[in-house]
C-alpha cells in the first residue's frame, strides 16, 4: 500500500483582478491618518524635490533644499540662471549631485523656455500635455514626472514607485516583471478620481515600504498590511 503523499499548503491570494486599491487606502488611512505628503512650501520646491529624491533618502533631499533656501535660490529664474557646477555643489547632500544638477537644469530650462519663466503658466497645463512635456525632458522619468504632476501641480495621476511594486508583488497581486503603466492602471481604475486619495495612498505606500516592506529583513509581523489581503478576500 503506497504511503500517503504529504502536500505543502500554498497560501492563496485573491486573483489580481480582485485587487481593490480603495481597501488598501482605507487600511492605511486608519493607520496613518492624513499624510501631509509631499513636503514643500511651493510647487517649485516640490518639483525640485521630485528630481533630487531619485535614488536617495528624503533626509538627504531636505539638506540639499535647505542649501538652496539659504542661498535664496528656490526661484525659477534664479535656478535657471545659476551655473550647473554651483548648483551641483549646493545639492551635494542629495547624492549623484552632478547628474541631478544636469537633470534639474534640464527641467528648469524647459519650463522657462515653454512659459517664458512663468511657473504658474506651467502649473495650469492640463495633465496629459504636462506629463508629455515632462517626459520629453532628459533625465525625467515616469515616476518623477507623475510626482511633479500630482504633488506640485495638483493633477489626479497616481505615482508608482519601487515600494509600490515590492508591496504588490509580495502580496501576490502582480508579477515582478509588470511595468509602470500596468501598475498605475490597477490603481487608477479602482480609485475615485480624488486628488487627496491619490496623494495619501502613494504616501502611505512609501511609509510602509520604508518601515516594514524592506528589501531585506521585512517586518511582516508588525506590518499594517499583514492581514489586509485576507480581509480583502472576504
Amino acid at each position: 500500500m503506497p504511503l500517503p503523499t504529504r502536500t505543502r499548503q500554498i497560501k492563496k491570494h485573491p486573483a489580481p483582478d480582485a485587487f481593490d486599491p480603495l481597501s488598501l487606502y482605507h487600511v492605511l488611512r486608519e493607520r496613518y491618518g492624513p499624510s501631509g505628503w509631499w513636503p514643500g512650501e511651493s510647487p517649485l520646491e516640490i518639483a525640485v524635490g521630485a528630481v533630487l529624491t531619485q535614488n536617495t533618502a528624503w533626509t538627504n533631499v531636505e539638506k540639499a533644499i535647505a542649501n538652496l533656501k539659504a542661498s535664496s535660490l528656490l526661484d525659477l529664474m534664479a535656478l535657471h540662471k545659476i551655473e550647473t557646477s554651483e548648483l551641483a555643489s549646493l545639492i551635494r547632500p542629495s547624492g549623484y549631485y552632478n547628474i541631478k544638477s544636469l537633470r534639474l537644469k534640464n527641467l528648469l530650462d524647459a519650463i522657462v523656455h515653454e512659459t517664458q519663466g512663468d511657473m504658474d503658466s506651467f502649473l495650469r497645463m492640463q495633465l496629459e500635455p504636462m506629463r508629455k512635456f515632462l517626459l520629453a525632458v532628459n533625465g525625467i522619468g515616469k515616476e518623477t514626472a507623475d510626482s511633479i504632476c500630482c504633488y506640485a501641480a495638483g493633477k489626479t495621476v497616481f505615482v508608482v514607485d519601487a515600494y509600490t511594486k515590492r508591496i504588490l508583488s509580495r502580496h501576490g497581486i502582480i508579477d515582478a516583471h509588470v511595468d509602470y503603466d500596468h501598475i498605475q492602471r490597477l490603481f487608477e481604475k479602482g480609485l475615485p478620481l480624488d486628488l487627496r486619495i491619490y496623494k495619501d495612498l502613494h504616501a502611505y505606500i512609501v511609509f510602509v515600504g520604508k518601515e516594514y516592506c524592506r528589501p531585506g529583513n521585512p517586518r511582516c509581523d508588525s506590518c499594517p498590511l499583514r492581514d489586509w489581503r485576507a480581509q480583502d478576500a472576504n
